[in-house]
């Protein structure tokens, strides 16, 4: 093979791959055209849900009280007098009070976390599960 026919296959071959991997990119999309993608909500749904649900009517700033044993008897009053609930008044209670606790996440302090969970077990004396 002589130079000339060996650097025209080269540039035959290159032009090749190029085509090769270009043919393998996702075809683009003219604006306007074909489904829609949903964007993403800006906020999350446990942010909405700690604003709007009605399934307990809590007291403002519940989870603000100092007393462990205020928080649990607050929410179980809550959760005996609701008629929304899905599920009985202390699974009610004691959901509402782990949303709470897991939501906050690195956010909560060490001293707030200490008092949520003593809200968990006084919660349960109040509703005479063991502990």
């Amino acid at each position: 093979m002589t130079k000339a026919a060996r650097k025209s296959s080269a540039r035959r071959t290159r032009k090749t791959l190029v085509r090769k991997t270009s043919a393998r990119k996702a075809p683009t999309r003219k604006a306007g055209s074909g489904r829609r993608v949903a964007k993403r909500p800006a906020r999350k749904w446990s942010g909405r849900v700690t604003a709007t649900s009605d399934a307990l009517d809590l007291k403002h700033h519940l989870f603000r009280q100092r007393s462990p044993a205020a928080i649990a008897q607050s929410l179980k009053h809550s959760a005996e007098r609701s008629h929304r609930r899905k599920a009985g008044p202390y699974q009610s209670a004691m959901s509402m009070l782990n949303f709470y606790i897991n939501r906050g996440g690195k956010n909560l302090s060490a001293a707030e976390k200490k008092r949520l969970n003593a809200a968990k077990g006084e919660l349960r004396k109040a509703f005479g599960r063991a502990a």
